[in-house]
C-alpha cells in the first residue's frame, strides 16, 4: 500500500483574499505564493468564511462542519469544541499520521495533535519595534519539518501564521514597499475618525506611528505584512523541496477570515459581515498529482476544506460532513453549487445574515457599537463594496431573505437537535449579558494593548 501523502497546512490568520496578487490585487503582495501555485495546484477563486471570527472560523476549517454542528460561534468561545465533531488531526491520527501544531495551542479546534509547539509571537508595538512574526514561526517550523520528515509515518504539520493580523509591523524593507508618501501629511485627515473610535483607539496608539494621519499608509502596512509572510513561506516550501518531499506532500493555504481595513468604519480589524471579512484564500498544491494551475469559480466555504483534502488523499470516513469536496470540479465532474448561505459574527458585534450572489441581508441581534441600523441590505451586483444600505427601498427583498435565513436556522436546529449558537452564547462579549443600546456597547467594548489582543486570540479572556 502506498504511503499516504504528508500535509503542510498554512492556516493563516486575517488574510484577506482580495489583497493578494494571487487573486488579482494590484500590489505584488504574494509573488512567491503565486509562482508556487502556478503548477500542480488548485486555487479556489471564491472561498468564504461565513462564521467569523477566529475561533469559529478555524472550527469550520478544521472539522468540515458549520457553526450549528460545531456549536462554536464566538471569538470568546467557552470550553472545548463539542465532542460531536472530529477534527482533521483526529481523523488523520486514525490513519497513522504523526501530527504537529505550531502556534495554535489552546484553541478549541487544535484538538487531536500529537505535538504542540509555540513560537515567540511578538505582536509588537511602536515602542518595541517591528515584529518578525513569520521568521519566528520558521525558526520553530523548519526544525520540526525536518524531524517529521525523518520518520516513517506520514505527517500533518499545521502552522498558524499570525501575519497579517494586527499590529501591522512588518520588518524592513517591507514596511515601505507599498507607500512612498508622507504618512504624517497635515492635510490628510483620514485617520482622525480612526483615533476617535474609543473602543480601539488605545490599541491603535500602541503600534501605529505617533501622529500618523494617512489611512493609506496603514493599509500599505497590512499589504507589507502579506508580502513579508509570502517571502518567509518560501523558506518552508524550499525546505520541503530540499528534503525531497514535494511529490508526496499536499501544501494547503487558507485563512480563518479576511480583514476590514478602512472599510465600513470597522478600522483595521475583522468584524462586520461585509465581504472584505468573509472572503478568504483557499488553495492547495500536490506536485505531480495535480495538473497545472486549476482555478475554480464555484463558491466554497471553510467547511469544504476538510472534505476536499480527504477526497484528494483518497481517505474515506464515516463522517457526514456539512461541507463538500471541491475535487469533483477538479476531475471535470458535477458538484451541486451552494450559491447562498448563512453568515454569523460574534466578535465585537452579534449578528447573523443571509448572502446570495446578488443580495446580502445582515440582522443585528442586539445594538452594535457602530450605531448602525438593526437590519442592513446590500445589492452585491450594483454595490459590491457594500456602501449603501438599501433596505428601505427594497423591503420585500429583505423580508424574503429573512424568511430564508430563519428557515435555514430552524432546519439546522432540527438536524443538530439544539438551538443555534448565535442565540445561546450569552457571554459572547465577555460581559455576561447582551447589550441593550449602542451606547452601552460603545462604552463597554474596548481593546487596550497588544497583550490584551493576544489574550483574546488565545481564548484567555
Amino acid at each position: 500500500m502506498a504511503k499516504l501523502p504528508n500535509i503542510l497546512f498554512f492556516g493563516i490568520d486575517s488574510l484577506r483574499a482580495d489583497h493578494m496578487s494571487l487573486y488579482g490585487y494590484h500590489r505584488l503582495t504574494t509573488p512567491h505564493m503565486s509562482k508556487y501555485l502556478s503548477d500542480s495546484a488548485v486555487v479556489c477563486n471564491h472561498c468564504f468564511s461565513p462564521h467569523i471570527p477566529t475561533t469559529s472560523g478555524y472550527a469550520n476549517m478544521l472539522t468540515g462542519m458549520d457553526v450549528f454542528s460545531t456549536d462554536c460561534v464566538a471569538l470568546r468561545h467557552q470550553g472545548p469544541l463539542t465532542d460531536k465533531v472530529t477534527t482533521l488531526a483526529e481523523i488523520l491520527r486514525e490513519q497513522g499520521y504523526a501530527s504537529t501544531c505550531i502556534g495554535f495551542t489552546g484553541n478549541p479546534s487544535s484538538r487531536g495533535f500529537d505535538t504542540y509547539l509555540d513560537y515567540p509571537v511578538s505582536w509588537g508595538s511602536w515602542a518595541d519595534g517591528r515584529s518578525p512574526k513569520a521568521e519566528s514561526l520558521n525558526s520553530v517550523a523548519i526544525p520540526e519539518l525536518e524531524r517529521l520528515a525523518a520518520q516513517e509515518q506520514p505527517f500533518f504539520l499545521f502552522l498558524r501564521h499570525m501575519d497579517p493580523h494586527s499590529p501591522y509591523l512588518a520588518p524592513e524593507p517591507f514596511h515601505k514597499m507599498f507607500f512612498q508618501g508622507n504618512e504624517f501629511d497635515p492635510a490628510d485627515h483620514s485617520m482622525e475618525k480612526v483615533f476617535n473610535f474609543k473602543p480601539f483607539c488605545d490599541y491603535f496608539a500602541t503600534w501605529m506611528p505617533p501622529g500618523v494621519t494617512s489611512s493609506e499608509y496603514v493599509v500599505a502596512q497590512y499589504d507589507a505584512e502579506i508580502a513579508y509572510m509570502d517571502t518567509c513561506i518560501t523558506a518552508l516550501t524550499q525546505k520541503l523541496a530540499d528534503l525531497g518531499l514535494e511529490e508526496n506532500t499536499i501544501v494547503v493555504f487558507v485563512s480563518d477570515h479576511g480583514e476590514t481595513l478602512y472599510d465600513h468604519d470597522c478600522y483595521f480589524d475583522h468584524h462586520g459581515l461585509y465581504d472584505c471579512t468573509l472572503t478568504v484564500p483557499f488553495a492547495f498544491r500536490w506536485k505531480g498529482r495535480l495538473t497545472g494551475e486549476t482555478r475554480l469559480d464555484d463558491y466554497c466555504q471553510l467547511k469544504d476544506v476538510v472534505p476536499t483534502l480527504l477526497d484528494l488523499m483518497g481517505i474515506r470516513t464515516g463522517i457526514r460532513f456539512d461541507g463538500r469536496s471541491m475535487m469533483p470540479l477538479v476531475r471535470g465532474e458535477e458538484r451541486m453549487p451552494e450559491p447562498e448561505f448563512y453568515i454569523t459574527e460574534c466578535t465585537w458585534e452579534r449578528k447573523h445574515g443571509w448572502r446570495t450572489p446578488e443580495w446580502k441581508l445582515i440582522v443585528s441581534l442586539e445594538p452594535d457599537f457602530h450605531f448602525r441600523e438593526m437590519k442592513e441590505l446590500y445589492n452585491l451586483v450594483q454595490d459590491p463594496e457594500e456602501n449603501h444600505n438599501v433596505i428601505e427601498e427594497n423591503p420585500e427583498i429583505a423580508e424574503a431573505l429573512e424568511k430564508r435565513l430563519n428557515a435555514w436556522v430552524e432546519r439546522r436546529e432540527r438536524e443538530t437537535g439544539h438551538r443555534a449558537p448565535i442565540y445561546t452564547n450569552t457571554n459572547w462579549n465577555g460581559c455576561g449579558h447582551f447589550f441593550e443600546t449602542s451606547e452601552e456597547a460603545y462604552t463597554t467594548m474596548h481593546i487596550g494593548d497588544p497583550g490584551a489582543a493576544q489574550k483574546l486570540q488565545a481564548g484567555n479572556k
